[in-house]
């Protein structure tokens, strides 16, 4: 037999292909890195000098060999079915595909409203709850992501796959579906409601005040927007829509910046005050208060994602995906910050208490659209409407997964085209009927966070508890469970609050309408 040169033996992959069911093959480790590793794995032994007097053939095996023995005990069982659903179908993401999907989910309308928030809470309260919900949900998100591969040869790709291994199939499945699939449709909902508005303005700003052209109404705008959403869903995947979300990030950090810049270059309203907003009663003060607070745990959503996103990438025992998804994690929350605070800060710097219910974009266009300049203030605009279509498409994808699922589930094949386009298509209006019904953004942005704080505050606590284990009455085990139960208190506070403002919202709406 002929022998081959030692540089051919090199490049053989050190371990057997192993194909995951998008057809991806997952990064292997070279035979150049098993050599230049210093770390003892329990096939130490198997080194270059003891293999030296053996021949080559049998060389060969043996480095085959070591690499699978490396490997051995964290393959993951893969489902045929994941091959079929958009959130698992392709696993070539890395860390810059983490950074970008993170920011599109972190960073959007929900910054627009933190100014509303300050406007109940002032600026002691404002500043402290917004920090504290940063630092908490800072380390739940690194909870979910150790927590994605904490059993051996097990990925949990969703989020409800985790509640379902943490607290059980039935329970896990009650826990997490309703306020999961209720973040997403209601994020998509509030996207089309902010989406069609700023369209609207940005139409009034670029057609000029002489324009003669009949404009539409805003119900109309909404459809506009909602019709280029489901034109922009027929992308099959999530690693397919990494494009949209770097657009969406970048997008959404312009115009975060340009918003609260524009705010505070321009003079201030002359009776502005900074004192918190004071209602009528005590009751309806201290229901405002706890909308506000919903709004600030709002503006940290996108926890329900961060399984989705790291699923999308390959992991081997050398290269765990958890390692790429932190890196790409901590870049997109550094950039979240430095959106969400200066946005909070100076918008209620700029506007205090007379700050609309819309948010900071409204506030900019009914106090300055007359002393900036028209293109500045298009193309603010134009940003939003960019960064609201790209994350209509990542915060729908767990929705068009679920329904995907439970298609191939019974049918035993993937969606054709049209099957996965139909979906797609009922998904987005259903949100716009919904848009239209419900027209009260910051009331709805404050249930939001009421009902789906637990995602992001408290269920990742207490999967940590239930999966990890610490050891009883340890520092570990106390600090997650007092979280936990914190994040379910303010949950149930924070929907009560939401809830309230929504009716008052429908109340002024519909018997005090201005002729």
């Amino acid at each position: 037999m002929e022998e081959r040169p030692e540089s051919e033996l090199i490049s053989i992959p050190a371990t057997p292909e192993i194909l995951t069911p998008s057809g991806q093959r997952s990064p292997r480790p070279q035979y150049k890195e098993a050599k230049s590793s210093t770390a003892w794995t329990p096939t130490s032994f198997i080194s270059p000098r003891f293999l030296s007097p053996i021949g080559t053939p049998m060389k060969r095996v043996l480095v085959n060999m070591k690499g699978y023995l490396e490997e051995v005990g964290h393959l993951t069982k893969l489902n045929p079915q994941d091959a079929w659903l958009p959130i698992t179908e392709s696993r070539n993401g890395n860390a810059h595909y983490a950074a970008f999907h993170n920011l599109n989910a972190g960073v959007g309308f929900q910054a627009l409203l933190l100014p509303v928030a300050f406007a109940f809470l002032g600026w002691s309260w404002g500043i402290l709850s917004l920090t504290i919900a940063y630092i908490w949900q800072m380390y739940t998100l690194w909870i979910l992501v150790q927590l994605h591969e904490a059993v051996p040869g097990k990925r949990y790709n969703r989020y409800v796959e985790l509640a379902q291994a943490a607290f059980g199939e039935r329970l896990g499945l009650w826990l997490a579906v309703f306020p999961t699939v209720y973040l997403s449709a209601g994020t998509a909902t509030a996207l089309i409601l902010i989406g069609g508005e700023t369209m609207k303005l940005f139409f009034q700003i670029v057609c000029g005040p002489t324009c003669t052209s009949n404009p539409l109404t805003t119900v109309e705008w909404y459809l506009v927007f909602t019709t280029l959403c489901i034109v922009l869903s027929q992308l099959p995947n999530l690693n397919s829509i990494a494009g949209l979300s770097l657009i969406g990030a970048i997008t959404a950090i312009t115009y975060s910046t340009m918003v609260w810049v524009l705010s505070v270059s321009q003079q201030r309203p002359p009776t502005i005050s900074y004192e918190p907003l004071s209602l009528p009663s005590s009751t309806a003060s201290l229901f405002s208060v706890l909308n506000a607070l919903g709004i600030v745990a709002f503006a940290f959503r996108g926890h329900n994602l961060v399984l989705e996103i790291q699923s999308t990438m390959p992991s081997t025992f050398k290269h765990p995906a958890h390692v790429p998804m932190w890196k790409g994690a901590k870049v997109a929350y550094f950039f979240i910050a430095m959106c969400l605070f200066p946005v909070a800060i100076g918008g209620f710097w700029a506007y205090g208490n007379l700050m609309p219910s819309g948010g900071i974009l409204n506030a900019l266009y009914g106090f300055h659209s007359h002393d900036i300049s028209r293109g500045l203030l298009a193309m603010t605009f134009l940003l939003v409407v960019f960064s609201c279509l790209s994350s209509f498409q990542i915060y729908s994808m767990p929705v068009f997964d679920s329904f995907e699922a439970s298609y191939t589930s019974r049918t035993n094949r993937p969606c054709s085209i049209w099957v996965r386009s139909g979906f797609r298509v009922f998904y987005g209006f259903v949100n716009f009927f919904i848009g239209v019904a419900l027209p009260f953004l910051s009331s709805l942005a404050g249930l939001l966070g009421g009902i789906t704080l637990p995602v992001t505050f408290a269920y990742p606590c207490f999967m940590w508890i239930l999966i990890k284990k610490p050891t009883k009455y340890s520092f570990n085990w106390y600090f997650n469970w007092i979280l936990g139960w914190l994040g379910i208190a303010f949950s149930l506070a924070f929907t009560i609050g939401g809830i309230w403002s929504m009716v008052n919202s429908g109340l002024k709406l519909k018997f005090f309408k201005p002729s």
